[in-house]
């Protein structure tokens, strides 16, 4: 089994004639992932050809979701345009809603927030990689030649640091169930403990790999729901250990203010709650095989 996404996910493209669109559909049909549909405003009745696949456009998710039956949708739009689309996603009833697209202001997603919690619509990201789901489907920009088919779970603040990660559990022969970056912005979709609590009930995950930064609670939060909900062994790394006090380390949420947010303090909930922390991503695969 796998979390999100798998062999019957149909999938939507927001975005799919623009350059970032374009090219990761091309990959993501290439992994075999179901692209049933493409959407941009005045292109509807052309289509899109890649890997031998003409995947049809439409001028709006509803049109497309009506005429496909698409289940998710991932969002390749401008900054500018990427909040509508998100909207637009709800509003067509689709279940789960992908956006990788950055500098969507802060104000912006939290009335998306409020207005997806009256919605049956999830949202994972904006400012994420996507997720992937080896040997089934691949939705978003995670390469797909680093998976495996396999049993560790992967939830990550860090596109860069999953792929690391994946890529050195693949190089020991460890498979993943699926691999999901929940993206490093401070208001998410999707965070750690809702991921957590999938892993948890999903019978192929066996251990999971939690991947955090500094900024924010979200990692002492998803420590005292380890603690007190999973039974599954959980293993962690925090980025940004070095990361001098107010400074922002790439992420919109990875800043640190005072003594808020600091690497000590998530390590330590962590610790705490019985989850062993990895000193550099080099180890996180070591403590995996140790068990």
């Amino acid at each position: 089994m796998s979390i999100l996404v798998d062999k019957n996910t149909r999938l939507v493209v927001q975005g799919i004639t623009g350059r970032e669109g374009s090219f990761h559909t091309e990959q993501m049909l290439a992994f075999g992932t179901n692209v049933v549909a493409g959407v941009t405003p005045g292109k509807g009745g052309q289509w899109f050809e890649a890997d031998g696949r003409r995947v049809p456009i439409f001028d709006s998710v509803k049109k497309a979701a009506e005429a496909t039956g698409a289940n998710v949708s991932v969002i390749f739009v401008p900054a500018r345009f990427a909040v509508d689309a998100i909207y637009e996603s709800a509003d067509a009833g689709i279940p789960l809603a992908v956006c990788l697209t950055e500098y969507i202001p802060v104000l912006d997603m939290i009335a998306v927030r409020n207005y997806l919690d009256s919605k049956n619509t999830r949202l994972l990201g904006p400012n994420c990689p996507g997720l992937i789901t080896p040997g089934q489907a691949k939705v978003g920009i995670i390469p797909g030649n680093i998976v495996k088919p396999g049993h560790v779970g992967v939830v990550s603040k860090s596109g860069t640091l999953t792929y690391e990660v994946v890529y050195a559990l693949t190089e020991r022969g460890i498979g993943q169930s699926t691999c999901v970056g929940i993206g490093g912005d401070p208001i998410q979709g999707t965070d750690f403990i809702d991921v957590l609590q999938m892993f948890e009930e999903d019978p192929e995950t066996e251990q999971v790999i939690m991947i955090g930064e500094i900024g924010g609670n979200a990692e002492e939060k998803a420590a005292a729901f380890i603690a007190d909900h999973m039974s599954k062994r959980v293993t962690s790394f925090i980025a940004g250990r070095t990361a001098p006090p107010g400074r922002r380390m790439g992420h919109a949420g990875a800043i640190v203010e005072g003594k808020s947010g600091t690497a000590e303090s998530k390590i330590k909930a962590l610790n705490d709650a019985g989850v062993q922390v990895a000193d550099n991503p080099d180890n996180i695969v070591d403590l995996v095989v140790q068990g």
